[in-house]
């Protein structure tokens, strides 16, 4: 693969006959059909008719490639990959109450599912209780209430948290969660060092991407690497934060702004955690990763070998980071929410397939597929089997697991590679310029160039330069596609109710001290971590401890974008 040499005598017959090649799609009489013009990658890079050996001159095999399991790990994080152990089966579960949940998490599991995923409603998101006057109407719609540890406790009754992998879609608020998680476990007769999973806590792509943030970046980032160094210490086989592309995808970006703009913010976490006494090369082991999968196949196949690579070599070179486990970037990934369509939404499920495919195809440790019918409602338990069957096809069905980086060698492939990870890299370069992470969050920078990055691509769909399948092509004329969510107002009757009988429950006197005494510490520079799970372990609830922090350090006021 390597042909440096612009003299060699391969390459010099390569280009004569490209160029005649060339000539030949020019003539009408050789090229009889008109020339349809390309789907654009989401980086909207234009894409050549053809590559050759000449499109990857520069690429060296061991110092680009190399084989699975060898820095920089390209070709996959681990020796064997697929062929020792398939990816974890995930899919996005949480709704209503814990008991709801909990309920769903067993099917799931019953049906071969063999890691959880949660998802957590509006107020545990932003840290306030069901019973607070801004939780009115979001209690368990888009994710289960968890009020306290009295609820975790619930959602994972007769589910051994020392067997089950669980991913926590959680990000301000998250070493509370995880708090509330590690004494569940506790409870359940386990060490903290026996509980497995994932919190996201990436709080940096609130601000930008989603919006569930609640304190300033400087604080919020101080909470995150405390839970990092904590879990390091103390829960050495937590993924203690999942940097997320995933929601920064999802709000518009290109596929490069997702890669750059994802690692920046994981560059201020390990600063902080570096700043905080943290040894990089063990907290960087239990860095994970959440990423998504849009429609263009090659290019999210690309993406995912360029995402191994880059982040290797930026650990390495920035961090002097050596240990080999704490190099590797290891990934969930879930297909795109925000590609699912209203419109004739069986479309979907060929969609996350194809989807799906690409991120088994890239090498991800962890998969979940966003169902068909999310466009529509929260997904129906017939909607999340077959978004679970579609997996379990691709793993032995498809062939897909047999060979590891099956399109490594495409000069397409290898092409597209070097271009998304040299872009991303540009992206980071110049986050480095403004400051890091936090100062282009608070200039509005990130979010100035996901809007815009989100414009062009609306404004392509409406003048049809990109087709979308039943939306701007191919359309039902007869079709409804009005979303059929309707808030249950049962479920936060239910939830208030357990949460009234908690308040009068529990010991106040325990609950006012321990909060007295979280907020002393976060007037210094200790780790909160302690102090944190001691109010969980007497049933404070999210709300008051969040109130604390929302007291001790305000809330976060958003820039405005223009």
């Amino acid at each position: 693969m390597k042909l440096k040499d612009e003299q060699n005598p391969q390459n010099t017959k390569l280009q004569e006959a490209r160029s005649d090649w060339q000539k030949d799609t020019l003539d009408p009489a050789v090229n009889r059909f008109p020339e349809r013009k390309p789907e654009f990658t989401s980086s909207a890079a234009p894409q050549d008719r053809i590559y050759t050996p000449l499109d990857i001159s520069d690429t060296d095999y061991v110092d680009d490639l190399n084989f699975p399991g060898q820095f920089p790990f390209t070709r996959g994080v681990q020796p064997t990959m697929y062929r020792g152990r398939l990816w974890t089966m995930r899919q996005y579960a949480g709704f209503g109450t814990a008991k709801q949940t909990n309920e769903r998490f067993r099917m799931l599991i019953e049906n071969g599912q063999t890691g959880l995923s949660a998802a957590f409603d509006l107020p545990t998101q932003t840290g306030y209780d069901s019973d607070h006057p801004m939780a009115l109407g979001e209690v368990g719609q888009v994710g289960v209430a968890i009020d306290s540890l009295y609820d975790m406790e619930e959602m994972f009754q007769d589910i051994p948290l020392d067997k089950i992998s669980t991913s926590m879609t959680i990000n301000a608020p998250a070493a509370v969660l995880v708090a509330m998680y590690l004494v569940a476990a506790e409870k359940q007769g386990h060490d903290y060092s026996v509980a497995t999973g994932t919190a996201q806590n990436d709080v940096l792509k609130e601000y930008v991407a989603r919006g569930t943030y609640i304190f300033p970046p400087k604080e919020s980032v101080r909470l995150a690497a405390n839970l990092i160094n904590f879990c390091a210490e103390q829960a050495p086989r937590f993924n203690s934060i999942s940097v997320s592309g995933y929601h920064i995808r999802e709000a518009g970006s290109t596929a490069s702004q997702e890669i750059g703009f994802a690692f920046a913010n994981a560059i201020a976490y390990l600063e902080e955690c570096q700043r905080q006494g943290g040894d990089l090369n063990q907290v960087a082991q239990r860095v994970s990763w959440i990423f998504n999968t849009h429609n263009h196949f090659f290019e999210e196949v690309a993406k995912f070998r360029a995402l191994r690579r880059l982040w290797a070599r930026t650990v390495q070179e920035r961090f002097k980071i050596t240990d080999p486990r704490a190099q590797m970037l290891r990934t969930h990934t879930q297909t795109g929410g925000s590609t699912l369509t209203a419109q004739q939404p069986l479309n979907n499920i060929a969609r996350s397939a194809i989807q799906a495919l690409a991120a088994v195809s890239g090498g991800v440790q962890s998969l979940a597929l966003s169902c068909y019918d999310e466009a529509l409602a929260l997904p129906t338990e017939d909607a999340q089997q077959t978004a679970l069957r579609t997996q379990q096809i691709i793993a032995h069905e498809s062939g897909a697991a047999d060979t590891i980086d099956p399109f490594a060698g495409s000069y397409y492939v290898e092409s597209l590679t070097n271009s998304l990870e040299n872009e991303a890299l540009k992206i980071m370069n110049h986050i480095d310029d403004l400051g890091g992470a936090a100062a282009s969050i608070e200039s509005g920078y990130m979010q100035a160039e996901i809007q815009e990055a989100s414009v062009q691509w609306q404004q392509e769909v409406e003048s049809k330069e990109r087709t979308i399948v039943g939306v701007n092509a191919y359309i039902d004329p007869s079709e409804d596609a009005t979303p059929l969510f309707r808030p249950n107002h049962e479920i936060a009757q239910e939830q208030l109710g357990r949460l009234e009988n908690l308040r009068k429950n529990r010991d106040i006197t325990a609950v006012n001290e321990t909060l007295n005494q979280l907020r002393e510490q976060t007037r210094t520079d200790n780790n909160l971590m302690p102090a944190i799970i001691e109010c969980v372990r007497v049933y404070a609830t999210l709300g008051e401890i969040c109130h604390i922090f929302r007291e001790e350090w305000g809330e976060y006021t958003p820039v405005t974008v223009v």
